[in-house]
């Protein structure tokens, strides 16, 4: 990528940056002033049709006495990226927000100013995001210098804004629910059985998963990352190594990369599977749920064989595989018979009109907000979005796989529901491919000391949709900062217009089309 027509076009801007580096050979990497951020998103995002994937703060108070905030813009079409840093005042750290003009920054000035206490002007919601009622005013658990308190609930109730007019009543659900299911609320408005707003709060479970990267060698941290969301174990930990990969220019051996297209794809397929049947359980369906569930653990079965894990656990490695992995010749057949004996499942329940009909038109979430929102992953392809990392942003050795990304338009859970049926169609010829041309050779290359406080990515394709881990190392080489970004992050926002105008019975069937992780977005 040239990057000048990128400088030249924020030269015309009148935005000034220095420091402009480009250490891999499709970033670029600048400092800029923060009164300079909304300029730069403007010709960024509308100009140049980049968007806004990750925003992160670092406390480098110690090091630099000051506060850093960055930006990774990715172009799509092009496959590029901009890594801009602001360096904001460690005595009174404040940022002009982007959110007025830039919704899919808003959840991410948010989740800086509850843990890192930098005050976001401008910003249109005052609400906390993460940060909890029994928290401290001055607590903010990102800061290289927090200390935790005993704390102490005061009783005050979220600030939820009412919905009101004559007949309007709520129906609160949660945080506690009746099944086996993390905590989150959800505030129904309802005139009769229609919703007409719906208010989620999550963030019951924070982790500080962040908060416990810090600290860390590089290559002790890789399990951690496996547990950000237990079922994107293998999505999880490959952004996480390719990102710390990205920091010390490391190359992947050949064999490795296609090793890793067979674990992600598995990690795929019996997620998507898994969805199938539960969202023909909420239409009333249960036979397609118990089959389903019996074909998912022929998966985890052969998940289990392939690499000693049912959830794929414990072989990736930061430069390639913890180790190297005996690939059953028959492993393309079994993933095929599997795949076969869903179609009969998906045959099935297409030819069932009383669960079809609940599918067409319910919880529509349209092209436009699905696109204002930045919606990734099956909910994005649902609404007519055409994205997918594997392709726009290749990783592992789905450069030289060929593979069809499915998009549907009408943006109801049927398109949810037929986006995982195509994809997983696509997954198991992917792993066909990937059997045929995996090479012999070594699984492991040499890990290089990062420089730093160099920040680098690494980009996955998950089966939820894109998954962004940012790492930055500090002098003593352990790590400084790990940035992660679950798609549920972008997603979970936008279950609430999708149901809007549905009636309430319909919830749990738009709930479990979304089906966004809890804990990958509660870090």
């Amino acid at each position: 990528m040239n990057f000048e027509s990128v400088l030249r076009a924020l030269t015309a801007g009148h935005v000034e940056v220095t420091g402009v580096s480009t250490p891999r050979p499709n970033e670029l990497h600048c400092r800029v002033a923060s009164s300079q951020i909304v300029h730069l998103c403007d010709i960024l995002a509308r100009g140049l049709g980049a968007e806004l994937i990750l925003m992160a703060a670092d406390d480098r108070r110690s090091a630099a006495g000051a506060f850093f905030v960055h930006y990774v813009f990715a172009h799509r079409a092009s496959d590029w990226f901009l890594h801009a840093s602001a360096h904001l005042d460690a005595a009174r750290p404040e940022l002009r927000s982007l959110a007025p003009s830039y919704y899919r920054a808003s959840r991410f000035e948010r989740e800086i100013r509850d843990l890192f206490g930098i005050a976001l002007s401008g910003h249109p919601d005052s609400r906390p995001l993460v940060k909890h009622g029994f928290w401290p005013d001055d607590y903010y658990p990102l800061r290289k210098d927090a200390v935790r308190t005993e704390f102490t609930d005061d009783g005050q109730p979220f600030p939820f804004m009412p919905v009101g007019g004559e007949g309007v009543y709520e129906i609160p659900v949660g945080p506690v629910h009746a099944g086996v299911i993390e905590p989150g609320h959800f505030r129904f408005s309802v005139v009769g059985e229609t919703v007409i707003d719906l208010k989620t709060r999550l963030y019951f479970t924070h982790k500080g998963t962040e908060k416990l990267f810090e600290g860390r060698e590089p290559a002790d941290a890789v399990e951690l990352a496996e547990r950000v969301s237990g079922d994107t174990s293998v999505g999880h930990a490959l952004a996480y190594c390719q990102a710390t990969e990205a920091a010390g220019h490391v190359d992947i051996p050949p064999r490795a990369r296609f090793l890793r297209v067979i674990m992600l794809e598995l990690e795929r397929l019996y997620n998507h599977i898994a969805d199938f049947g539960a969202i023909a359980n909420d239409t009333g369906f249960a036979i397609a749920h118990a089959h389903c569930y019996r074909i998912r653990e022929k998966l985890l079965r052969v998940n289990k064989q392939l690499t000693g894990s049912r959830l794929l656990r414990g072989s990736l490695a930061i430069g390639g595989m913890a180790r190297d992995l005996d690939v059953p010749a028959d492993l393309s057949a079994q993933v095929g018979a599997v795949v076969a004996d869903f179609d009969e499942m998906v045959t099935i329940c297409t030819n069932n009109t009383l669960l079809v009909d609940r599918l067409e038109g319910t919880g529509v979430l349209g092209a436009e907000l699905a696109r204002d929102h930045g919606v990734l992953g099956y909910i994005g392809r649902a609404s007519g979005i055409d994205i997918d990392a594997r392709r726009d942003h290749p990783f592992a050795a789905y450069g030289e796989l060929r593979f069809r990304v499915p998009v549907f338009t009408s943006g109801d859970v049927k398109a949810r529901t037929n986006v995982r049926v195509e994809e997983i169609r696509e997954s198991a010829a992917l792993i066909a491919q990937a059997c045929r041309q995996v090479p012999a050779g070594p699984v492991q290359a040499p890990a290089a000391r990062p420089e730093p406080f160099a920040g680098a990515c690494g980009i996955v394709e998950g089966w939820r949709g894109r998954i962004v881990h940012w790492v930055m190392t500090g002098d003593d080489g352990r790590l400084h900062r790990v940035k992660i970004v679950d798609p549920s992050f972008f997603n979970w926002p936008a279950l609430s217009y999708a149901l809007e105008g549905n009636i309430v019975p319909d919830f749990p069937l738009c709930n479990k089309s979304f089906n966004q992780s809890y804990s990958g977005n509660d870090l």
